[in-house]
């Protein structure tokens, strides 16, 4: 064998080795990123989660708004990429503890039953006006002292929620999605499906209660998000009997 042989025998084994090596990194990051992301959906391989949502007001049959179809296209695509399945059930017949399987609940007060026994039970420190008359207070959210008030297609607040039982690891999580508006109901699945990683990184398996803003919904749609803060501490807190609002947030 003269030496331009061995020299391009030893250049494919070489080229052999680094794709070898790039292909073992590459697969080891991905699990290790794909871990990360199962375990804070509380998601391993092939286990089931619930997707809860609200009835639409036409009819008995199961009806969903469009938006809040959108929202579960969202999540939906989170549970596939995590490998597991989802079972989607209407609120007022979601008569199950949880904890067992990973939940993500999607909808206001108003129209969803269970999303209004977690705001009571989980997050005492949240009142969520859910008047069928028309007025300035109608939707709005009161969390700890502070009201935050929808003003429809302009400036509309939501709820996103990372909660369980107790501290324990092996309790699944339930996921809160509770908007202002169904449309605040997508733009807040949105949100986490772009942020999950980064809310990972800061809180791990930690529950987290996060109020957001969606800013200029009639034209933006759901895609302009703020996050006007981190409401976990007042969220759990529970209201005083007579709480009065310190500030009112509107638009401007």
């Amino acid at each position: 064998m003269n030496d331009d042989v061995r020299n391009i025998v030893l250049g494919v084994i070489a080229a052999g080795i680094s794709a070898a090596l790039g292909w073992v990194a590459r697969t080891y990051l991905y699990r290790r990123r794909l871990r990360r992301k199962q375990a804070f959906f509380g998601l391993p391989d092939n286990s089931e989660s619930l997707l809860v949502v609200n009835r639409g007001a036409t009819g008995p049959e199961l009806t969903v708004m469009r938006y809040d179809v959108f929202a579960l296209l969202e999540l939906a695509a989170l549970i596939k990429d995590c490998n597991a399945h989802a079972q989607i059930l209407p609120h007022d017949t979601a008569r199950q503890g949880f904890g067992e399987r990973t939940e993500f609940c999607v909808g206001g007060p108003a129209s969803n039953r269970r999303m209004a026994a977690h705001l009571s039970s989980l997050l005492p420190g949240v009142r969520v006006n859910v008047d069928a008359e028309p007025g300035p207070e109608r939707g709005s959210f009161l969390v700890g002292s502070e009201r935050y008030r929808v003003e429809n297609g302009r400036e509309e607040y939501a709820l996103l929620a990372r909660l369980t039982a107790d501290r324990s690891q092996n309790i699944r999580p339930v996921f809160l999605f509770c908007g202002q508006t169904s449309i605040t109901n997508q733009a807040t699945t949105r949100y986490l499906a772009r942020n999950h990683e980064r809310l990972a990184r800061k809180y791990g398996n930690s529950p987290f209660v996060l109020l957001l803003k969606v800013i200029n919904s009639q034209a933006y749609g759901p895609d302009v998000v703020e996050l006007v803060a981190d409401v976990t501490r007042d969220a759990q807190t529970a209201l005083p009997a007579a709480a009065a609002p310190r500030n009112t947030h509107r638009a401007s």
